[in-house]
């Protein structure tokens, strides 16, 4: 048996509470200039305000400060008008000043051939857009892991065949420095072949360190006390206007380090500081205590590690060149003046240690090299 035909009222009463009970979608009309005609129990519950409260409002009032001044709500109703529909994702903003992201749509609402309004739905996305940029930069990290850790490999190899080469070359230059025959020119000229030689010894080392295959001497070390015993090799390294500082926490536990490692790594990190700073300035090489994880390790939980930072009032880095350089001969300096080998080398040290190290860097503005190491952990 057929229901009975309802009338248009009950129609709309029925609508009515459709959108009443909608509390997932803010769901309302706007009239044609963009004030708020209606207002339903979802954008109560998702926006914060009562009908009272905003009808009669500017729709504008949901955006964002940035968005406004940038003319984005016209703009919205504008491509609607044209268009047929206008759907986007962005910021909005609470009656309590807090934000969300939102999912947006709006569509023309049409009497007899002329523009009375526009629909208005609205959706708080505000979890799935988390979820979507964590699994994001999950997966970025993970490529990026998988990057280093090829390149490490294929370093590895390339320093190992590298150091055979070099060190047949040594023996082959002392047999000829040490024959009686041999005058003092050709005596001249082996020794400068033979410093070559320990500069590309030099170089072979911070390869192994890259690729992890440098073997580490650790030992339960207090950080604050190897740094503070370095401070005269860090100051002489920058020696003119620049200033070394060391700003060092109190009572950080010990960690296992390799000293001559990590004596290397704060070096090298203050040896780009000082180069970042041509018309002089300060580096300061910090100490604290952190709950932290690896960016890199995808799943790892946080544990609490001994972080050391070296921080300048440099240039600084330009974002799209920040990605690569940990990579070996990666470099920002001019030909000659750097083998772009030093942070890599502060890399490899680092994980082979079982830590990290990131960059932090603006331009103009300077930039921080952090180094951590796990507490309780001994390197490889």
């Amino acid at each position: 048996m057929n229901r009975p035909h309802e009338s248009l009222d009950n129609d709309a009463a029925g609508m009515a509470l459709l959108l009443r009970s909608l509390v997932d979608y803010a769901i309302y009309m706007l009239d044609a200039d963009g004030y708020v005609r209606s207002w339903n129990t979802g954008g109560e519950q998702i926006k914060g305000y009562s009908a009272s409260e905003i009808v009669g409002q500017h729709f504008s009032r949901f955006y964002t400060p940035e968005d406004v001044a940038l003319g984005l709500p016209e703009e919205g109703l504008a491509a609607a008008r044209d268009a047929g529909r206008f759907e986007a994702e962005g910021w909005r903003v609470r009656k309590d000043g807090s934000r969300f992201r939102a999912s947006v749509v709006i569509d023309p609402v049409y009497e007899s051939g002329r523009l009375v309004g526009f629909a208005k739905v609205t959706r708080d996305i505000t979890e799935r857009y988390h979820a979507e940029q964590a699994l994001e930069q999950a997966r970025e990290a993970l490529l990026e892991s998988r990057k280093m850790e090829s390149v490490g490999k294929l370093t590895l190899g390339l320093a190992h065949d590298f150091n055979n080469l070099i060190t047949i070359i040594v023996n082959s230059l002392e047999l000829i420095e040490g024959r009686p025959t041999a005058d003092a020119r050709t005596r001249m000229l082996a020794e400068t072949a033979l410093q070559a030689c320990d500069r590309g010894a030099l170089l072979t080392r911070q390869l192994l360190s890259f690729g992890r295959g440098q073997a580490l001497a650790p030992e339960l070390c207090d950080i604050n006390q190897l740094l503070e015993d370095s401070m005269d090799l860090y100051r002489r390294a920058c020696a003119g206007s620049v200033q070394v500082e060391l700003e060092p926490a109190a009572g950080l536990p010990p960690v296992w380090v390799d000293h001559a490692q990590f004596e290397a790594a704060i070096l090298n990190l203050v040896a780009n500081s000082r180069d970042a700073m041509p018309d002089g300035g300060c580096i300061r090489i910090g100490t604290r205590a952190l709950q932290t994880r690896d960016p890199a390790a995808v799943g790892d939980s946080e544990r609490l590690h001994v972080c050391v930072e070296v921080t300048d009032d440099g240039q600084g880095i330009a974002p799209d060149i920040q990605p690569h350089v940990f990579e070996p001969f990666f470099t920002t300096k001019e030909v000659g003046k750097g083998s772009g080998l030093g942070l890599s080398q502060v890399f490899g040290f680092a994980a082979q240690s079982g830590g990290y190290a990131e960059l932090h860097s603006q331009v103009g503005q300077g930039t921080r090299v952090r180094i951590c190491l796990p507490v309780g952990e001994e390197a490889a």
